[in-house]
């Protein structure tokens, strides 16, 4: 008996209301709300009637890519209200739930739209996203009980983070915080010349393959060991942060591909990025063996030696040229929300790691 009560409790998640979908599901509607009106300048005294849109002639130009963006940022809206109807509506009635309330938010954007002097409110747009939401819905309907209810979700991230919710939410951030472009890969923390100051390198030749291979494998193994202080011991770290990496590669390919063109999706995947982070993941390999002090001690000195270089090292001249393609009006006010991710992610990583310093301790 005595043996038994020392046994770790198995947590069991019930097939319940998930309240972090309905929190994700308000805070996405927030999102595109943000994305779609701001900066908020309303002309209400322009003479355009509310209404004026909905009788309005199709636009003369449409393109492919305003398409697929009014289709795809809808999607996770609609996945994720199947989710927050979960139990009290199901299958097809939570599929006309996430429905409507599609219709319902991108109605409300496109009025609100008519008074942007930025902005053109299209009928086009407003089917554009009830059909992602639509899709997103049904992407969400095949899922069984154990996932609508998060109850799969929350077992798996227990076993990996236990009650360490920071690192989790740090977990999920962190490939967002690489969409905005960068001089190096995975190099967040640009802080441009505000802190460090500018440096003149005169006539000096940097072998920028070399600078950014040795950015990415610093940038990486430290994000990656300062993630792995938040998980469980016994979880199979290597392989949930090498699969972290992965996601984070194919999220910078697609956003790549709607900012500077198809052709142009693998423009940040540079020899020095490659091997980076080829480098950086057998390096991991090693360093995940070694104890929380020194793991600790070890991700602070990678990152702050990063982020010092990163931003008094010039940036890669290639860089540069390739931010010539770059659409500035594509994803505008997207890229302003995911450029202050990026900014603050390792601040407040850093900030996380340090607090937690004193409580480093092994995990079950």
């Amino acid at each position: 008996m005595h043996h038994e009560e020392q046994r770790p409790r198995k947590l069991v998640w019930p097939l319940q209301a998930m309240p972090l979908a309905r929190a994700m599901g308000l805070s996405y509607a927030l999102l595109i709300i943000y994305v779609s009106l701001n900066p908020f300048d309303f002309d209400f005294h322009n003479g355009i009637s509310a209404a004026a849109w909905l009788n309005a002639p199709t636009p003369r130009f449409i393109t492919l890519f305003d398409v697929l963006v009014n289709i795809l940022a809808y999607i996770p809206f609609g996945f994720l209200i199947v989710f927050a109807a979960y139990p009290r509506w199901r299958n097809f009635v939570a599929l006309g739930i996430a429905l409507a309330l599609s219709g319902l938010l991108a109605f409300s954007v496109e009025t609100l739209q008519s008074w942007l002097p930025t902005r053109i409110p299209s009928q086009m747009d407003w089917w554009a996203n009830i059909f992602g939401g639509l899709l997103g819905g049904l992407l969400a309907i095949p899922l069984g009980p154990q996932w609508l209810s998060g109850s799969a979700i929350r077992r798996r991230f227990d076993q990996w983070f236990g009650l360490n919710w920071a690192a989790c939410a740090l977990f999920i951030l962190f490939p967002w915080s690489q969409i905005y472009p960068q001089s190096s890969w995975l190099g967040t923390g640009v802080w441009g010349h505000a802190i460090f100051g500018s440096v003149d390198w005169g006539t000096l030749v940097i072998n920028h393959v070399v600078q950014e291979t040795v950015l990415t494998v610093l940038c990486w193994l430290g994000v990656a060991l300062l993630l792995s202080l938040g998980m469980r011991t016994k979880a199979p770290q290597w392989r949930i942060l090498n699969g972290l990496l992965c996601f984070t590669v194919i999220i910078k390919t697609v956003f790549t591909a709607l900012q500077f063109g198809t052709e142009f999706s693998f423009l940040w995947l540079t020899a020095g990025a490659f091997w980076g982070m080829v480098l950086a993941s057998l390096l991991l390999r090693w360093a995940l063996r070694l104890n929380q002090r020194t793991k600790f001690f070890l991700a602070l000195f990678s990152l702050l030696c990063a982020t010092v270089a990163i931003n008094i090292l010039p940036d890669n001249p290639y860089f540069i040229l390739t931010l010539r393609h770059w659409h500035q009006g594509r994803l505008l006010h997207f890229n302003d929300l995911m450029q202050w991710v990026s900014v603050v992610w390792l601040p407040l990583a850093l900030i996380w790691m340090i607090r937690s310093a004193l409580e480093l301790k092994p995990k079950n």
